[in-house]
C-alpha cells in the first residue's frame, strides 16, 4: 500500500517541473508592472547609442557654454592688436545765451547753437601685456575645451554604469522569478505530501514561508529596475519612456597590457595637460606683471571740429551767421611705469611660486592615475576569474538542488535542505550577475581612464584569437 503512495508522488516533481514555465507565465502582475507600462511609443536605447545621447545632458551643455564664453574672451584679447576709434559729440547741439554788461562799454548779447564732434583713432604698436593676455585666453580656451570633453567622458562612463545597472536589475528580476517558480513548485510538492499523508504541516508552512520571502524580494527587486531606468532617463536627458536590451552580455574583451594602459592613459590624460596648462597660465601671469614695468608706445589721432549758427557776445545778434572750425592732430606717444615700489616684482614672485605648486599638482596626478588604472586592470582580471567561477558555481548549485530534490521525494532528506540548496543556486546566479556587471563597468573604467579601443574579439597577448576551450573567451554568452 506504502509504495501506491510513493509511486504517484516520486514522478509528480518532475510533472511540476515541466509546468514551471506556464506557471511564469501566467503569474498576475502586480502595479509595478503597470507602472512599466504607463507610456507607449517608446524609442529604443542601446549601449552604442549612448555616447551621442549624453549631448542631451544639460549639464554637458552648461559646459558647452563656457568653452564659447573662453573663445568669446580670446577674440576679445586679439582685438586689442587693431586700432580702435573713438566718437564723441559732447553738446551737440548746445544753445548758448546770455548777456554782457559793462558800465564802459556797450552791452553784449549771445544767442547761438553749437556743435562740438571729434574723432579719435589709437592704435598701441607696442602693449607688453597685449601678447600674455592673448596666450592666457588661449590657454583658458583650452582648457574649457578640455573640461568639456572630460565631463563628456565621465557622463558616458556614467550613463554605461547605470545602463549595466539597469540590465543587472533585470537579470535579478529574472533570478528572482525563477526562485519564485521553484518555490511554488515545493510548496505544491510539499502539501501533495500532506495530503497523501507522508509529510507535515511544519514543511508546509516552511514552504509558505520561503514562496512568501521570494515574493518580497521579487517585488524589491522590480522596484530597483524602476528606480535604475529612471536614473538612466535622468542622466540621458529622455522625458518619455524608453526600451532597451535588458539582455546581460559581456560588451567585449581588453587585450591590452598593464605597461600600455598607464602609458596610454598618462599620454592622453586630459586633466595632466590642464595641469600644465595651468602652469602656463601662472607663468604668463607672473611675466604679466614685469611687463607693467615697461614702455607703452602707440600711435593717437585726434580730429575736432565746432559748428556754430547765432552770434556770440555782440551788440547786435546776427541770428543767421554761421561758422565752423576744425583741428587735426596725430602724434606718437609713449607711457612708461618705471617704479611702483617693488609691487610688479612681488606679484611675479607669487605667480611664479603658484606656478611651481602647479608642478607638484602635476605629479601627483600622474601618480593617482598611475594607481587608478592599476587597480581597475587588476580588478578587471579579477572579475574574469568570478565569471568562470561563478558559472561552475552554477552548474554544481543545480546538481546539488537537482539531488536534494530527490533525497528529499524519497524521504531521506528534508524540505529545509532543499531550500538551503535552492538558495545556493539562486545566489550562484546573482555572483554570475555581479561579476558579468562589474567585468563591464571594469571594461568601461579602462577605456575612459586609458582611451585604448574595447576588443570585439578576444585575443591572446600575440592578439591572436584564443581557440582552446576553457579560455575564458569561450564561456556562454
Amino acid at each position: 500500500m506504502l509504495r501506491k503512495v510513493i509511486n504517484p508522488i516520486l514522478f509528480l516533481p518532475l510533472a511540476l517541473c515541466i509546468n514551471t514555465i506556464n506557471v511564469l507565465s501566467s503569474e498576475t502582475n502586480n502595479d509595478i508592472d503597470n507602472f512599466s507600462r504607463e507610456l507607449s511609443n517608446k524609442p529604443f536605447i542601446n549601449y552604442q547609442e549612448i555616447e551621442k545621447l549624453i549631448l542631451n545632458n544639460l549639464e554637458l551643455k552648461s559646459f558647452q557654454n563656457l568653452v564659447n564664453s573662453a573663445r568669446f574672451n580670446l577674440s576679445s584679447k586679439i582685438s586689442k592688436k587693431f586700432p580702435s576709434i573713438d566718437f564723441q559729440a559732447n553738446g551737440s547741439p548746445k544753445y548758448v545765451s546770455g548777456k554782457n554788461y559793462s558800465s564802459n562799454s556797450p552791452n553784449l548779447k549771445t544767442s547761438q547753437f553749437t556743435a562740438n564732434p571729434s574723432l579719435n583713432i589709437k592704435w598701441n604698436l607696442i602693449e607688453p601685456l597685449r601678447g600674455t593676455e592673448i596666450k592666457i585666453a588661449k590657454d583658458n580656451l583650452q582648457i574649457a575645451e578640455n573640461n568639456y570633453e572630460i565631463k563628456k567622458k565621465d557622463l558616458i562612463q556614467e550613463a554605461k554604469m547605470r545602463y549595466h545597472k539597469y540590465q543587472k536589475s533585470y537579470q535579478e528580476i529574472q533570478n528572482k522569478k525563477f526562485t519564485l517558480a521553484l518555490s511554488k513548485t515545493i510548496l505544491n510538492n510539499a502539501t501533495s505530501k500532506l495530503d497523501s499523508g507522508i509529510g507535515t504541516k511544519f514543511e508546509v508552512l516552511e514552504a509558505e514561508a520561503q514562496l512568501s520571502r521570494d515574493k518580497q524580494s521579487l517585488n524589491e527587486k522590480k522596484i530597483e529596475h524602476e528606480i535604475n531606468k529612471m536614473s538612466l532617463k535622468e542622466i540621458l536627458n529622455i522625458k518619455e519612456n524608453f526600451e532597451s536590451n535588458k539582455e546581460q552580455n559581456l560588451i567585449g574583451f581588453w587585450k591590452h597590457r598593464l605597461n600600455k594602459n598607464i602609458k596610454a592613459g598618462l599620454d592622453k590624460n586630459l586633466s595632466l595637460k590642464n595641469a600644465l596648462l595651468q602652469k602656463s597660465i601662472k607663468n604668463s601671469q607672473a611675466n604679466s606683471f614685469l611687463a607693467r614695468n615697461k614702455p607703452n608706445i602707440y600711435i593717437s589721432n585726434t580730429f575736432s571740429s565746432t559748428f556754430s549758427k547765432g552770434d556770440s557776445l555782440s551788440t547786435d545778434i546776427d541770428y543767421k551767421e554761421t561758422g565752423s572750425n576744425y583741428t587735426n592732430s596725430i602724434s606718437l606717444n609713449l607711457s612708461w611705469s618705471i617704479f611702483n615700489g617693488g609691487q610688479n616684482k612681488n606679484s611675479y614672485k607669487s605667480k611664479i611660486a603658484d606656478a611651481k605648486s602647479e608642478e607638484y599638482a602635476y605629479q601627483n596626478l600622474k601618480n593617482i592615475l598611475t594607481t587608478n588604472i592599476s587597480k581597475a586592470y587588476l580588478n578587471f582580471k579579477l572579475n574574469e576569474e568570478k565569471i568562470v567561477s561563478s558559472l561552475k558555481d552554477i552548474e554544481s548549485s543545480k546538481e546539488a538542488l537537482r539531488l536534494s530534490r530527490l533525497r528529499y521525494d524519497v524521504g531521506i532528506s528534508t524540505l529545509k535542505d532543499v531550500l538551503v540548496r535552492q538558495n545556493e543556486l539562486s545566489n550562484a546566479k546573482s555572483k554570475n550577475i555581479n561579476a558579468l556587471y562589474n567585468y563591464n563597468l571594469n571594461l568601461d573604467e579602462l577605456e575612459r581612464l586609458t582611451f585604448l579601443e574595447i576588443s570585439k574579439t578576444c585575443l591572446d597577448n600575440n592578439n591572436n584569437k584564443i581557440k582552446y576551450k576553457e579560455s575564458f573567451c569561450n564561456i556562454p554568452k
